[in-house]
């Protein structure tokens, strides 16, 4: 099936140790012990205990690296507050550093694992910006070792089953686009979602992230030629407060960042994008991580979250002089955001691990994520400037 051809097929790993080869597990170190961690990245690696095992973890507040050691690290885990002495410690070996941390503390982290010899997953997005996404891109060139983005939406199964049509050219060319990440009230509330010095933005870079992701793996475009942007910050600093939010009431003093952003991008063979993004919209329908896709052949969108308790992929074509809709409706959302670890983020390390232990390219390419971020920060530059923004 689709999704065992994504994920691919372990075998038994072999490391270094003493100067011989010995068969063990995967030894991962967790940067960052908060929601996205707990909710995502160690339940899920607790599912693949055949391959891999948790060894370290790093947090600044140590309650939350002590906790999470003491839920899902081996005995004897070790504690760090600080990354950089963890990746020092040469009483402990680590494999592998899950980067888990606010948005501007991507890059710093990801270069030191790189230098360190280690292969690094890195949560979405990859950086808050180029310049430190170009960064990480050249330690990891450099460091001979795997590199990934957390962009696990790509292993849902509606995901995987309109990638493989668009791979089996089945819409033909595809020539426009909009990647949907539409909340109608739902700000986070927790964490530092609202603070721009440690995000470096809100829902464009949270969840439109996702939604342009799929987006262009769907279209297999990585060549951007320009985008135009607008970002609002019209519902998140009303002083009479927020109502109706699905997380609670925020503070309107500490949110710094927007509540809703849209971009227009123009690809260098003419396709184009469009991108939408809200935690806070005056919408009816409201969807993230989607995607409507207009090929030559047939178009299809995907409708998933928000106001769908169940995800869909539907197809448009025209079939004997009719105008055909073809619909599959699978198994309904299961956000890990609400506890445990979803299917998709299952999936995503255990094709993940399966790429560094048979030595093949993980499924979220490095170079594919970097244009993500070029793009997510063109739109927040031609919002700022009133200007189109031009790629080199």
């Amino acid at each position: 099936d689709r999704t065992q051809l994504a994920v691919g097929v372990s075998k038994p790993y072999t490391y270094i140790l003493g100067g011989e080869k010995t068969m063990g597990k995967l030894r991962i170190a967790i940067v960052g012990c908060g929601g996205i961690a707990n909710q995502k990245h160690m339940p899920s690696i607790k599912t693949q205990a055949d391959k891999a095992e948790m060894v370290a973890f790093c947090d600044i507040i140590p309650e939350r690296a002590e906790k999470a050691a003491k839920e899902y690290g081996v005995e004897g885990a070790k504690v760090y507050t600080d990354y950089k002495e963890m990746l020092a410690d040469t009483s402990i070996e680590i494999d592998v550093v899950h980067v888990c941390t606010p948005n501007v503390a991507h890059c710093p982290i990801t270069v030191a694992a790189f230098e360190a010899g280690k292969h690094v997953m890195c949560e979405k997005p990859m950086a808050h910006n180029t310049e430190d996404a170009r960064k990480m891109i050249e330690a990891w060139k450099k460091s001979g070792k795997k590199f990934t983005i957390g962009y696990q939406n790509r292993l849902r199964d509606d995901t995987q089953t309109l990638h493989a049509s668009c791979e089996a050219g089945e819409l033909g060319e595809i020539y426009f686009a909009k990647a949907h990440a539409l909340r109608r009230r739902a700000v986070p509330t927790w964490g530092v979602f609202p603070n721009k010095a440690l995000q470096g933005g809100g829902p464009l870079i949270d969840i439109g992230t996702h939604a342009l992701d799929i987006t262009l793996w769907m279209m297999n475009n990585y060549e951007p030629e320009s985008v135009s942007g607008q970002v609002f910050y019209k519902l998140g600093r009303q002083d009479d407060g927020p109502e109706g939010n699905v997380f609670g009431p925020w503070d309107p003093k500490t949110f710094e960042v927007e509540d809703s952003a849209f971009g227009l991008v123009k690809m260098k063979n003419g396709a184009t994008i469009y991108l939408e993004a809200s935690w806070a919209l005056n919408i009816l329908k409201s969807m993230e991580a989607s995607t409507t896709l207009c090929g030559t052949k047939g178009g299809a969108e995907i409708h998933h979250g928000g106001s769908y308790p169940q995800d869909e992929l539907i197809y448009n074509t025209v079939e004997h002089n009719q105008l055909m809709e073809k619909t599959i409706s699978p198994a309904g959302v299961v956000d890990f955001f609400e506890g445990g670890a979803a299917a998709e983020a299952v999936r995503e390390q255990e094709q993940w691990l399966n790429a560094i232990i048979n030595d093949t390219d993980p499924l979220v390419k490095p170079e594919q994520a970097f244009v993500v971020t070029q793009i997510l920060e063109g739109i927040y530059k031609s919002a700022e400037t009133g200007k189109e923004v031009f790629f080199d």
